[in-house]
């Protein structure tokens, strides 16, 4: 009873508060790094240095009027942003945060595939939410956001294969082990599928320079046009728990997650004095910079460039990737 159900009851309710409160930080650290690349302060106004900016901004939608169109869908208008912000929180079950069992909530022998199969039903919620509401610009929104996310699901997917054959495992804890074993970060092995998982993490997360789905510019907030108030705010925690979980799992594939840098070095063997677990929430945290780096830096791409590129570019490396890390394989 307490291994089967008590335990993994506690380490999910942790987990769940722990992304919850990293996701109200996590806008703040966005805002200020944004407003450092534009020569501004961000906010300033609450708390010394705007730090309770972060604790202001969830009661704020909390308190705000939700409202639901006259001709909306109401059933699947409520529906659509608990579908996007549940898939993303599911999928961090099987992200170990350490080697220890302490550390993740289940260690399953196809964990990537999981992670996968369960990020990819995050469009859903988009799509019902641009249908549900009754309105153009949402329609548009969704419809492009579901092409969006086919097209770069392939690539990544096609990509990580060629991870899986350097690995040979689909546990995410393995994939880790693998790295150890080899005394080398998969980055290293495969700068090609990290750069590939890279730029379609952005593009499943609907961020700069592929944020077409959200384009306020053209379609007034994009599928979220309709919301307020609290559901608003669901789409936003599962915009950016997505992005916390694509930067957990990129630096567990590719850069050996709560492993120190040369874990096989005995010349840094000091560096094992620091806790497996700080060296991961580094690596996600230079990751979740790059996200924000990219978007202060970056234009938004055309619809007809973000297709040519998912099409035309991602998925015939991904092809060739794969068939190169096979014949690696073979003969070496």
């Amino acid at each position: 009873m307490l291994d089967t159900f008590i335990i993994p009851l506690l380490k999910i309710v942790v987990l769940l508060n722990a992304i919850l409160i990293s996701v109200t930080f996590m806008v703040l650290m966005e805002r200020k790094v944004i407003a450092w690349a534009q020569s501004r302060l961000g906010p300033m106004r609450v708390g010394p240095y705007g730090v309770l900016q972060a604790i202001v901004d969830p009661i704020k939608l909390i308190l705000k009027e939700d409202i639901t169109p006259v001709k909306a869908d109401k059933m699947l208008f409520s529906l659509a942003p608990i579908l996007s912000l549940v898939p993303a929180l599911v999928a961090f079950a099987v992200v170990p945060f350490g080697g220890d069992e302490l550390f993740y909530v289940a260690d399953i022998n196809v964990g990537l595939l999981f992670f996968l199969s369960v990020t990819s039903i995050g469009v859903y919620g988009i799509i019902l939410a641009g249908w549900a509401s009754n309105s153009k610009y949402p329609l548009l929104a969704s419809l492009r956001a579901s092409a969006q996310l086919i097209s770069y699901e392939i690539a990544v997917t096609m990509t990580l294969v060629s991870l899986i054959l350097t690995a040979g495992t689909l546990s995410m804890v393995g994939i880790v082990e693998a790295q150890l074993t080899d005394g080398v970060w998969y980055g290293f092995v495969q700068p090609v599928a990290f750069v590939l998982v890279l730029i379609g993490g952005l593009a499943e997360t609907n961020r700069v320079p592929f944020d077409l789905p959200e384009a306020e510019t053209e379609l007034t907030g994009g599928f979220h046009t309709e919301y307020s108030g609290m559901r608003f705010s669901l789409f936003f925690l599962a915009e950016y728990a997505n992005i916390i979980v694509i930067s957990a799992v990129t630096a567990i594939l590719f850069f050996g997650g709560w492993l120190r840098p040369f874990p096989n070095v005995e010349a840094l063997a000091f560096l094992d004095l620091i806790p497996g677990w700080i060296w991961l929430f580094s690596k996600i945290f230079l990751f979740l910079y790059l996200f924000m780096w990219i978007r202060a830096t970056l234009p938004r791409y055309r619809y007809d460039q973000l297709m040519r590129i998912g099409w035309k570019l991602l998925i015939p490396i991904a092809l060739a990737n794969i068939v190169v890390t096979g014949i690696v394989k073979v003969l070496v």
